[in-house]
């Protein structure tokens, strides 16, 4: 954080403090983008761990634009703009650092279950989250397996069969398949249906399927966290708002897991990092509570600045998780209502009328300093810097040349990711191509 006060003082947060995460809010045009791309600008040219994540677009843009050229060796980079070698990520391989096998593919598998359980909420109950676990853990044991997979466990009991045969049911399902197949068509369609319809909506996308669907991942999201950069652009408008959420939830899910995992190092061996969530009420639907999450982060070293518009885009839970355990507070303008909710965090210093009537890059803040919450102020948020011509596209060409997996290669470490079962034969021989239709014909399908 870099800026100045009213007395044109340079205004910052250490390190240390800044664990204590950042709430930023400001209505559009307030200046609040301005100040999230000087900030994860400041934090790669630092050499820390940053990970954006952004659902309108402009924001990364906007960053990419400006990035050292330095930082093309550690930068991941998530768009759908990208066709020639996009990225691509397993979830459903084992987690990174635990104690066995089975246990990474138990982890990678309840971080999945949990992303759908908070990210469709309305509609996700015991018998869904039975299902959809069954289905990730029974993938998770044979390698290569991605979420894409999910449809046709569901959908075709040949794949089932083969899959169970060669890899047996995991440990703790206790004859779940066995009861599933003894439902009647409709009695899974009926079941499974919510399931499949988000599935196939978001797959449907292509960015989705070749970040999601193949085989082999191409970025580790422990190196990110370890001075690595990723820039996730996920537009709605290009995408659509599912497929950000579900991508988005399930990258700050993926991040947290790794994050995690640094328990087993002394302290002083974890190296502070960020991660940047504008708009951030459309990813934090992670498996455990916002308000467990903030609490925990600090203890790995992980700085959480959440930003948004308005206080009624948050759940009542993250909204009173934010408002405890974010104690750095960055208020551009904010609606009157909001305001008088607000003011409490600058009372005495500050009105409602102050919080509601800030010019353009004009910020009410109370931030932390060596641990203690300091009187609030204002300040003025720097300009961005010009903006590098070629930059954005040397550095695309950096990151795709690392983590890029091509379209050839893509198809073919993608063979393995589906079965098919050869007429007659309890053999398994590999599907010839990649066929996103991913359902064609099914028991389920044939139900509706």
């Amino acid at each position: 954080m870099s800026n100045w006060d009213n007395t044109g003082r340079e205004i910052g947060v250490d390190v240390a403090d800044a664990r204590h995460h950042v709430h930023v809010q400001g209505v559009t045009g307030s200046g609040k983008s301005t100040w999230l791309a000087n900030h994860v600008l400041g934090e790669a040219e630092a050499g820390r761990g940053v990970a954006l994540l952004d659902c309108q677009g402009d924001l990364a843009r906007h960053v990419l634009d400006r990035l050292p050229a330095r930082c093309g060796d550690r930068l991941i980079i998530l768009d759908p703009a990208e066709s020639e070698a996009p990225p691509a990520w397993n979830v459903l391989a084992p987690a990174p650092g635990a104690r066995t096998a089975a246990a990474g593919r138990e982890w990678a598998a309840e971080n999945v279950v949990g992303v759908f359980r908070r990210l469709y909420a309305a509609w996700w109950g015991p018998r869904m989250d039975d299902v959809m676990r069954a289905a990730c853990l029974t993938l998770a044991r044979r390698p290569g397996s991605t979420l894409a997979d999910v449809i046709p466990i569901l959908t075709r009991p040949e794949f089932r069969r083969i899959l169970l045969a060669e890899h047996g049911e995991p440990d703790g399902l206790d004859g779940f398949w066995d009861g599933f197949d003894q439902l009647g068509v409709g009695q899974r369609a009926q079941l499974c249906g919510p399931i499949l319809s988000r599935l196939r909506g978001v797959l449907s996308r292509r960015f989705a399927r070749d970040l999601l669907g193949a085989a082999r991942s191409t970025i580790n999201l422990t190196d990110v966290l370890d001075g690595g950069i990723i820039v996730a652009r996920l537009a709605k408008g290009e995408i659509g708002e599912n497929t950000a959420q579900l991508v988005g939830s399930l990258l700050l899910s993926g991040l947290w897991s790794h994050a995690i995992q640094r328990s087993a190092l002394p302290p002083d061996a974890r190296r502070d990092a960020t991660i940047v969530v504008d708009e951030c009420h459309n990813f934090l639907h992670l498996p455990i509570g916002v308000d467990d999450t903030l609490a925990e982060a600090r203890g790995y070293r992980i700085s959480l600045v959440l930003a948004h518009q308005h206080l009624a885009q948050l759940p009542a839970e993250v909204r009173d998780a934010v408002n405890a355990n974010a104690r750095n507070k960055i208020l551009f303008t904010v609606s009157p209502d909001d305001a008088s909710k607000l003011v409490r965090h600058v009372a005495p210093y500050f009105t409602e009328q102050d919080l509601c009537r800030r010019g353009a890059f004009e910020v009410v803040a109370r931030i932390v300093h060596h641990g203690h919450d300091a009187p609030p102020f204002t300040l003025a948020t720097e300009p961005l810097p010009p903006a590098i011509p070629g930059r954005a596209e040397k550095l695309r060409a950096a990151a795709r040349a690392r983590t890029g997996l091509s379209v050839a290669r893509r198809a073919n470490t993608t063979k393995r990711r589906r079965l098919a079962a050869a007429p007659g034969s309890d053999k398994v021989r590999p599907a010839p191509a990649l066929d996103h239709r991913l359902v064609e014909s099914s028991d389920v399908d044939k139900a509706g």
